[in-house]
């Protein structure tokens, strides 16, 4: 079945096209499992009931999915869902986040879309914590799979440490390995984790459609003596890339908390867990120490 309520599911009132509302529920449910490989989609008519549309709306919606390569459409054969052979998305745990992000770096192929050096924007120089109007490096990279690109990375760096590597390094290694190639010792990190939109730039190089949900990471790297140098924005398809993290229940004399577990290390045996405790409040921005 599909989108139980389906005229309750789209809303009319929001700037996203009605054929778009649709494609987002439709897909959503493929890449969850919902509707698997082979499933017969109801036709325009019955589509267009279930949510309230025109027949041209439910056309056009099915139409997106086919050219995503979701559904296969025939003439008296009807839409049916595509047999997807994609592998499995990258589960990355946010406790070794760094080291992580170095061993992705080795293992996937990456695309320099941009780089060049520009006057710092005022978000920019807040992360990086130099004066609005600094020069700074900044890149565009994409990094990919077998199975075709999974991020969309956007990095800052100031300028008199980005000047220690070349264009053409930051298209052959891992922009971590490069800072610290440069003398850069690297502290940690601070992260917000939140979602987007693929928009008009970004889409047709994660080869996804305009309007489809992203991961969105920003990160702010820090070296030894706490002074940024490195600041990151990474858009990822969550279909191909997701975070991962282990919980105890921390109880406590006022109330009980989630504290996050340390995964195990490459011997087998876990690394002492952290006291932090990442309770969740609502309507609130949690930016994590990563240590």
């Amino acid at each position: 079945m599909v989108a139980a309520g389906g005229a309750r599911a789209i809303d009319e009132r929001l700037p996203t096209p009605l054929y778009h509302q649709i494609l987002l529920i439709l897909r959503s449910q493929i890449l969850d499992g919902r509707l698997q490989a082979g499933v017969l989609l109801p036709g325009e008519e019955e589509l267009a009931r279930q949510f309230d549309v025109s027949r041209i709306t439910a056309r056009r919606a099915l139409a997106e999915l086919a050219a995503e390569g979701l559904v296969t459409r025939g003439r008296g054969r009807g839409t049916h869902v595509t047999q997807r052979s994609d592998p499995p998305p990258i589960r990355a745990g946010v406790e070794g986040l760094l080291e992580n992000l170095l061993a992705m770096g080795l293992k996937t192929q990456v695309t320099l879309v941009d780089f060049c050096y520009e006057p710092a924007a005022p978000d920019v120089a807040a992360a990086l914590q130099v004066t609005a109007g600094e020069e700074v490096q900044r890149a565009v990279r994409v990094r990919s799979l077998e199975a075709g690109p999974f991020s969309y990375l956007t990095t800052y760096v100031p300028a008199d440490i980005g000047r220690k590597f070349s264009r053409k390094e930051l298209a052959q290694q891992p922009l971590l390995s490069l800072l610290e190639q440069s003398g850069v010792t690297i502290g940690g990190a601070e992260q917000t984790i939140s979602a987007t939109l693929a928009d008009a730039r970004v889409a047709p190089l994660l080869n996804t459609a305009i309007g489809a949900p992203l991961l969105r990471i920003g990160r702010v790297v820090q070296d030894a003596a706490g002074r940024p140098v490195e600041y990151i924005i990474g858009l990822y398809r969550p279909d191909r890339y997701q975070f991962r993290m282990s919980l105890d229940r921390v109880r406590g004399e006022e109330e009980n908390t989630w504290s996050a577990r340390v995964a195990p290390t490459a011997g087998g045996k876990r690394s002492p867990r952290t006291t932090r405790s990442n309770s969740v409040r609502p309507n609130s921005i949690r930016r994590e120490k990563l240590k």
